[in-house]
């Protein structure tokens, strides 16, 4: 393995011990992985400065693009001299970009070039003009440059939507049909010439790729032949859920075909650099799948075995599942109780057998539970001790606490905690109090909006929306007894009358509707919904609204977190929704700063003076880029509070829901969870959460309720520890509450200080 000056820079001293299959560098973090991205596209570019690039689209490649400006614009300054230094990029001319040729990878068909997702318009905007790369040397996927059989528009041949990919193989039935096969094999014939196009000039020479939750690079989905060319394609759930954040929602991605390069396109060129970058431990095993196994078809990204070249740019956190890394946690470190624990959890799980029918000899056998120092035949009981202790601090009984629970988004909290909350809040003693960080309004469809419109404008009509009458209810009246919407609406989840919970819910409308426009009277106020309804249903799916309908989409989510809450119990008054700032709905979301998004929360702290937080605590790049920078926002927030008050007494809980889970050896809390908890759970989420009961951006590995999701989350986690404790240590328990269990939850507890040390600080999350 040759490894570049740039890529020297990054390898060190830390060459694998375990060889794969395709070589990989791992950096520390998402920046710093642009970084080396960046570093090395550059790099490459003084080679070939008339070379055959192709880029990668969506959230992935922000750092990369970030760094490709930042670099060439300081190219000349002394810091930009000590940088390139440092990292091996070894010119003194400043590349030129200009010359480069582009490919675009992939794109959904139809749709738009003019939309601001389609991957088109992000190329323009982020490569053409971005870099200054040339536009009449790139080779582009622009759904209106494909034509259709008789000269038709795509929905004068697709009036349904549909493109059934199977007249590919079998004879029309009518005229329609007929005519959509004419334009299927137009639609191939324009993919061949793309094709053609790219071999034409060589192939690509450089290739800079994400990968999916399937294994997916380009939309090379599980399953792809390796031979493959560019064609028109539909792709599976876990892509579809992948692409849901780009197209507005997975009822759009669901039914979307796509557009992408094969898989042969990509190694045609057996002399190209083809780099797949992954970040985040969700990323993990399909990252050790495309590594370490025998290429296969299951593993799209196997297919750059090819090419000497290819290499996988990965974080630490993508890098866990390989044998490199799993060797690296159980040697480079002191031994602990935790890594007995892991080791012993996931031997009993791979082999199937019951703690108590284990032996030494087993064990032995074993790559790492053979690490545990003096293994005898205690070790096993004591890891059962750990587990159960941790079970028993699990089910412990709080009193005289202050709970401030914040969640990226109006669910978090509730999918990753909700049946220890339901527990310690019925403790009167204890106060608690749910700060919500982000608006959310990405999450409500333009569908959902239009219904919940359309319904409060029937009851207006109708006459049905009493408060509209009283004299000063434009005035003043609008802000007051927003509590009895929630319990209007909750009565009616109770008598389960669906009308009347509709129009508890177009009471809200109406406020908010007056709150952001000002109005004055009823008939303004139906002119206004009914513009709205207008305005929204002539939106394609994705647009970026204006600033007011983003807010009425957030104040929706507001409200439905205001009915959860309140099915517990919970004052209106204790929820808080902060707005903060830096979460935009583009497509990069802005990095939090002190003022906008820090200040805030550190306000909440100084009011509230919570003894125990509770926060998202999910690995950068494991689930939406949300959730990391509201964990940075909150960190620094509880940095700036720990100079002015004594944190030693104050306990903070990461919890984990549907993105990301914990492994039992690092939890160390273990919480019960009967079906009875399931139950309301469920039915909590179903009849508050109305917006997200079908997400518009479901977790790729779950085709389903968020609810339904969390529940099977609890359900596996009992069923991964189970081997360890025996079934009759739940149902043979001395405690009803451990002989209802039929699922666990894990969070785990730190002190401010431990939470401050695992928390990067702000300013590392943005430099990189």
């Amino acid at each position: 393995m040759v490894f570049t000056n740039v890529e020297k820079a990054f390898v060190g001293k830390n060459v694998p011990k375990f060889p794969t299959n395709i070589p990989f560098i791992a950096v520390d973090n998402f920046p710093l992985l642009g970084k080396l991205a960046a570093l090395r596209f550059i790099e490459w570019v003084a080679d070939n400065p008339e070379g055959v690039i192709s880029l990668p689209t969506g959230k992935t490649p922000e750092y990369f693009i970030e760094w490709v400006k930042r670099i060439l614009a300081q190219w000349d300054t002394a810091e930009g001299k000590e940088m390139r230094e440092s990292y091996g990029l070894h010119l003194e001319k400043r590349p030129s970009l200009s010359g480069l040729h582009f490919v675009q990878i992939d794109e959904f068909y139809p749709i738009s070039p003019d939309q601001h997702n389609s991957f088109y318009n992000y190329v323009q905007k982020y490569y053409i003009n971005g870099f200054g790369l040339d536009p009449n040397k790139g080779l582009f996927i622009n759904s209106n440059d494909i034509l259709l059989a008789d000269g038709k528009s795509y929905n004068e041949v697709f009036a349904d939507g549909i493109i059934d990919l199977g007249l590919r193989y079998r004879e029309p039935k009518n005229k329609i049909e007929e005519l959509k096969q004419r334009s299927i094999f137009m639609i191939d014939d324009w993919c061949a010439e793309y094709e053609e196009k790219i071999r034409n000039m060589g192939g690509i020479g450089f290739f800079l790729g994400g990968i999916g939750p399937d294994g997916h690079i380009a939309f090379n989905t599980k399953g792809s032949d390796p031979h493959s060319t560019t064609r028109l394609t539909y792709t599976n759930f876990e892509t579809q859920a992948a692409a849901a954040g780009d197209l507005g929602g997975i009822e759009i991605s669901r039914h979307k075909p796509v557009i992408t390069i094969g898989l042969d396109t990509i190694t045609y060129n057996k002399e190209a650099v083809a780099i797949i970058f992954a970040a985040g431990e969700a990323k993990a095993q399909v990252v050790a799948d495309a590594l370490e196994k025998k290429p296969s078809n299951l593993y799209p990204a196997s297919v750059l075995t090819r090419l000497p070249n290819s290499r996988f740019y990965i974080t630490t956190g993508a890098a866990s599942a390989l044998k490199e890394s799993i060797y690296n946690y159980y040697t480079a470190t002191p031994w602990n109780q935790e890594k007995s624990n892991r080791a012993i959890i996931d031997c009993l799980y791979r082999i199937n057998k019951y703690a108590d029918k284990v032996t030494v000899d087993d064990l032995l056998e074993d790559e790492y539970c053979r690490m545990i120092p003096n293994l005898n035949e205690n070790t096993v009981n004591e890891v059962v001790k750990s587990i159960t202790d941790k079970i028993e601090k699990g089910t412990s009984l709080w009193s005289n606490e202050v709970f401030y629970h914040t969640g990226p988004h109006h669910d978090d909290i509730m999918l990753g905690l909700l049946p220890h909350i339901h527990r310690v809040s019925r403790n009167e003693t204890n106060r608690s109090h749910f700060a919500v960080m982000t608006s959310g309004f990405n999450a409500v469809t333009n569908t959902f909006l239009i219904n919940i419109l359309e319904s409060t404008l029937d009851f207006i009509n109708a006459d049905r929306i009493e408060m509209l009458n009283y004299p000063d209810f434009f005035e003043k009246g609008y802000a007051i007894k927003k509590d009895k919407d929630s319990y209007h609406y909750l009565i009616h989840v109770a008598s389960g009358n669906e009308v009347e919970r509709k129009r508890a819910f177009a009471h809200r409308i109406i406020r908010n509707f007056i709150e952001i426009w000002g109005i004055k009277n009823k008939e303004e106020l139906k002119d206004r919904i009914s513009e709205i309804v207008s305005e929204t249903r002539n939106s394609y799916d994705g647009e970026k609204m204006s600033a007011e309908i983003r807010l009425l989409k957030g104040m929706i989510r507001e409200f439905e977190e205001e009915l959860v809450w309140g099915f517990f119990g919970i004052k209106e008054s204790n929820i808080h929704h902060l707005r903060l700032g830096f979460y935009t709905g583009d497509i990069f979301t802005e990095r939090p700063n002190r003022e906008r998004d820090v200040e805030p929360i550190l306000q909440q702290l100084r009011e509230i003076k919570p003894t125990i937080i509770s926060l998202a605590f999910d690995p950068e790049g494991s689930g939406p880029d949300t959730h990391y920078k509201v964990l940075q926002a909150i960190a620094e927030a509880i940095r700036e509070w720990s100079k002015e008050a004594d944190l030693s007494n104050v306990k903070i809980w990461g919890y984990r829901n549907v993105w990301y889970k914990f492994h039992p050896a690092e939890a160390t809390h273990i919480v019960p969870v009967s079906l009875n908890a399931m139950g309301v759970f469920s039915n909590a989420f179903e009849n508050c959460y109305l917006s997200q009961v079908d997400a518009s951006f479901p977790s790729p590995k779950f085709d389903g309720k968020f609810s339904d999701y969390a529940r099977k989350i609890w359900v596996d986690q009992l069923a991964y520890t189970g081997n360890l404790l025996g079934k009759p240590f739940f149902y043979q328990n001395k405690s009803p509450r451990l002989r209802t269990t039929h699922g666990l939850l894990f969070f785990k507890e730190m002190t401010a200080n431990e939470f401050l040390q695992q928390a990067r600080e702000l300013e590392k999350s943005i430099g990189g």
